[in-house]
């Protein structure tokens, strides 16, 4: 069984998630940016990490400086496209959890999360690696 460690890199805050070659995820979270490298380091001995899977547009490069200084010298980082990825969330978001009865009347483009979704950003990043379109 492969592990992946999905990371959406940011300025301010990095969303994390760990999926198993089956889609299960294993766990996620929205990390403050200046805990996120060592948080991703912790996460990827605890659930045995095999590649790191990360968005490919905002301070990627920089990211990847930083996240290739804390990780294994053999842990590999591959990009994968970002585009979208953010609308699409929030409507993951809302399949994982869904909206109580006040939430339901919005429409569903008017709803927004009522927290970060930077994790199911890197949930959707893991996907896309493992089913390129």
């Amino acid at each position: 069984m492969s592990v992946y460690l999905g990371f959406d890199p940011g300025r301010d805050k990095c969303g994390l998630a760990a999926l198993d070659d089956q889609g299960q995820l294993l766990n996620h979270g929205v990390i403050a940016a200046d805990q996120a490298p060592n948080i991703a380091k912790e996460w990827c001995q605890r659930y045995g990490v095999s590649l790191v899977v990360m968005g490919n547009q905002t301070t990627a490069k920089e990211w990847h400086q930083k996240l290739t200084a804390v990780l294994p010298p053999d842990m590999a980082i591959a990009f994968v496209n970002e585009r979208n990825s953010t609308l699409e969330a929030r409507d993951r978001y809302w399949q994982m959890y869904p909206p109580n009865l006040f939430q339901r009347l919005l429409p569903q483009g008017m709803r927004l999360p009522p927290r970060p979704i930077d994790d199911i950003v890197a949930i959707l990043l893991v996907e896309r690696y493992l089913n390129p379109a």
